[in-house]
């Protein structure tokens, strides 16, 4: 019927915050869509050995409005009363990024000197946007099911808009998680995860092992590869570098500041045992856009070895005023066959005979 609002109208007073998150799970083409009232939910995957999704949170938009559509009465031999499944369907990611940025407003690092390009919150200038008063808003509108993705970016008196095609979804089954029940759980700074999978990718890797253990009542998580040309591992842990100095040499402050935890939770279902699990190293990198960005990231294995990282993401918030809030970007990675091949107890060995040893700082 033509008097039926749209499926869904959202607002956002900027693009970037946007295209900041689906930036992050850009390794593949085409993206599963999945609409509700709660928000958008970009989903990705590889060869079902790898998925990631980015969820576009309601509260990310000044105005979201999210209308389902009619559902046809089920037929006489249909006996499946269950709620009909979330509006789906697939869509060109890399063109949907490529909309977002049209204007070359929403990466800052394209215009920015590298020293300044870690920090995703750019100082405002005389000449910002926001400063000069300029509107800078992105529009998103599905009208029915079947109908294009129609995004329309508002830059001062500049508009333009863009109708992305819509694909028939195609199901496939997700990477099965098992949160209840977790063999290692542990959270970080995104950043020192990713400087680390930086430094083992000198190597040349094409594996990536996870070890996580209770060293002295300290917790030890460590990652190592070996490639073409040798072997890299990064440790972390909780114990204080051991000083130097001798206690009456230390100044006061340093004597009061406790130590940096590298790793905020760590927890392991058999506290005597060690946990070793096997990726692909090309796989795992993938993840490294979302790490850099990332205020925080859970590592996550199950039971059966299933990777999970979630990542927490600070966004520019809706209202604007120099706020932000946190948004999550969700990998899944499938483990590899532990074929104890050549070296895989040497990690092993490697965790048992470490007992805290600082000396192999990889950063």
């Amino acid at each position: 019927m033509p008097d039926e609002p749209p499926v869904l109208t959202a607002v956002s007073s900027s693009a970037r915050q946007l295209f900041t998150l689906l930036r992050c799970i850009a390794f593949a083409s085409k993206a599963h869509v999945q609409l509700s009232h709660e928000g958008l939910k970009f989903s990705v995957d590889e060869a079902s050995v790898m998925e990631a999704s980015a969820f576009l949170d309601k509260s990310l938009f000044t105005t979201y409005s999210f209308h389902a559509p009619p559902v046809p009465p089920p037929s006489a031999d249909s006996d499946d009363e269950e709620a009909t499944p979330p509006l789906t369907f697939h869509i060109s990611l890399a063109a949907l990024l490529e909309t977002l940025q049209i204007f070359g407003l929403t990466d800052p690092d394209a215009s920015r000197p590298p020293w300044a390009r870690d920090n995703p919150y750019p100082t405002s200038t005389a000449f910002s946007n926001n400063v000069l008063g300029m509107n800078n808003l992105c529009r998103i509108t599905y009208d029915a099911p079947g109908a294009p993705l129609s995004v329309i970016l508002t830059e001062a008196s500049i508009r333009t808009s863009c109708d992305l095609t819509t694909y028939q979804p195609e199901y496939t089954d997700e990477i099965p998680f098992d949160r209840q029940s977790l063999a290692f759980k542990t959270i970080m700074r995104g950043s020192w995860l990713h400087d680390a999978i930086l430094e083992l990718s000198s190597t040349s890797p094409e594996k990536l092992t996870m070890y996580a253990r209770m060293v002295r009542g300290k917790p030890l998580f460590a990652l190592s590869s070996t490639g073409t040309l040798g072997s890299a591992r990064v440790e972390f842990n909780n114990q204080p570098p051991k000083s130097t100095l001798r206690p009456t040499a230390a100044k006061p402050d340093e004597a009061n500041t406790p130590p940096v935890n590298l790793l905020e939770t760590f927890q392991l279902s058999d506290p005597d045992t060690v946990l070793r699990a096997s990726y692909k190293y090309s796989l795992i990198q993938k993840a490294a856009r979302a790490m850099s960005v990332a205020t925080k990231v859970s590592v996550r294995v199950d039971m059966q070895g299933v990777l999970s990282m979630q990542f927490m993401i600070e966004v520019e918030a809706a209202a604007g005023g120099g706020s932000s809030q946190v948004s999550f970007v969700d990998f899944r990675f499938v483990p590899l066959v532990d074929d104890e091949d050549e070296g895989g107890d040497e990690g092993e060995t490697l965790m048992q005979n470490g007992e805290g040893d600082d000396s192999h700082d990889a950063f």
